[in-house]
């Protein structure tokens, strides 16, 4: 038995923000990441629709990039102290992951993060409010899944939590919000939208539901992205649609080791983080070409090929997305990652214990091919260096 979960409303389209006024309850807990959704004035409006409901409001701000265990546990302690019946989370995938993770500490105080890294092992949420989430990045779609990325900095790891509780009760898709990014964020966010489609198409647990929508996911973002990276606020509206939809494909099929390893390269070197969207863009190629071994695999990333008017092979379906890396200036790779911050020393260093636990990472289980810690050290070598991955 296989399941299908989405939230049960999603609102979209211009000025569908407004559709906060039709939440029923008394108190609303808004958690939001830096300034830009203040700046640009879609907090206070949040704020007034709320009111505007009833509800008393409160704010949590500041959450960081990469939200970590210690933003997490400051929220919930909030919330504990307000006790909300909403949780509404607006801004990028940083805020609206923590918010579902301090939901958990908040509905029980007593769970621990260890017990949340274990996948689909949340305790039953609502018992004391519901979620509502609004993004205003066109990437990480967490608006729709069962997902929560949480980063231990004292650990140096990025953990993905994973469970079908954690799938907001309500969605609001307005491009309003997404037209604010900055090109560099809309080119990152783009490719991790593009990653999520392409890992669920080829994932083990792919199914009917979950075909099309990635499928026509990768089409609209093949299409739209470098428009929208380029100022064409109408291919930026149709991106924000676009990467919801590759969410709903990979919160039912999940993912694969493109996020493991992003997940676990993201926050491991001392030079600075590698951002996740531009990770996954590098990584992808490499992915493909190492799952492509797998005729299953090849199949079905040559079916995406096609479906994007490519040749039907892995081949071209990884110069496609090269291409798009460089009009959208990503690097190639690891070594050229924002003029070379991670140092290659301690890369080397670090690849023994980074790729144990990539292939322990929640996303590896559903990858088409399965791969030993030995493999993913010299996947993450190519990644590095930008060598061919011939094994």
């Amino acid at each position: 038995m296989a399941r299908f979960t989405l939230p049960r409303d999603l609102y979209h389209g211009k000025g569908s923000l407004e559709a906060l006024k039709t939440l029923r309850g008394k108190r609303a807990f808004v958690v939001v990441g830096g300034g830009s959704m203040k700046r640009f004035g879609f907090l206070d409006r949040t704020e007034a629709y709320l009111r505007e409901a009833g509800m008393e409001v409160e704010l949590f701000e500041g959450v960081e990039p990469d939200p970590s265990v210690e933003t997490v546990l400051r929220g919930a302690e909030a919330m504990r102290r307000f006790q909300p019946d909403w949780i509404v989370s607006i801004g990028g995938g940083s805020p609206i992951d923590a918010a579902k993770a301090m939901w958990a500490f908040y509905e029980y105080p007593d769970v621990t993060f260890e017990s949340l890294c274990i996948p689909f092992n949340f305790p039953q949420l609502r018992t004391k409010a519901r979620f509502c989430a609004i993004p205003s990045t066109s990437g990480t779609a967490t608006e729709v899944t069962a997902f929560s990325v949480i980063t231990d900095y004292h650990k140096g790891v990025k953990y993905p939590l994973a469970d079908f509780n954690i799938t907001p009760d309500v969605a609001i898709v307005d491009p309003d919000l997404a037209e604010t990014m900055p090109k560099k964020l809309t080119a990152h966010t783009g490719m991790d939208a593009i990653t999520h489609a392409v890992e669920a198409y080829v994932s083990t647990l792919h199914c009917d539901y979950t075909d099309p929508l990635a499928l026509h996911a990768i089409k609209m973002i093949s299409q739209d992205l470098i428009p929208s990276f380029n100022g064409d606020m109408a291919a930026r509206d149709s991106m924000h649609n676009a990467q919801c939809l590759a969410g709903m494909a990979f919160s039912n099929a999940l993912l694969g080791i493109v996020h493991s390893m992003a997940h676990k390269t993201g926050a491991a070197y001392t030079g600075g983080h590698i951002v996740h969207g531009c990770a996954n863009a590098m990584y992808l190629p490499k992915v493909i070409q190492f799952n492509s071994k797998n005729p299953e695999a090849e199949k079905r990333y040559g079916e995406i090929a096609a479906h994007i008017g490519l040749e039907p092979t892995s081949k071209a379906l990884v110069a496609h997305i090269r291409k798009m890396n460089r009009q959208l200036d990503i690097p190639n790779c690891i070594r050229d990652y924002e003029g070379g911050i991670i140092d290659e020393l301690e890369f080397l260093e670090k690849l023994p214990k980074v790729a144990e636990l990539a292939v322990g990472d929640a996303c590896t289980g559903s990858n088409p091919r399965a791969i030993t810690p030995a493999e993913m050290e010299k996947l993450l070598k190519a990644c590095y260096y930008d060598t061919e991955v011939d094994f």
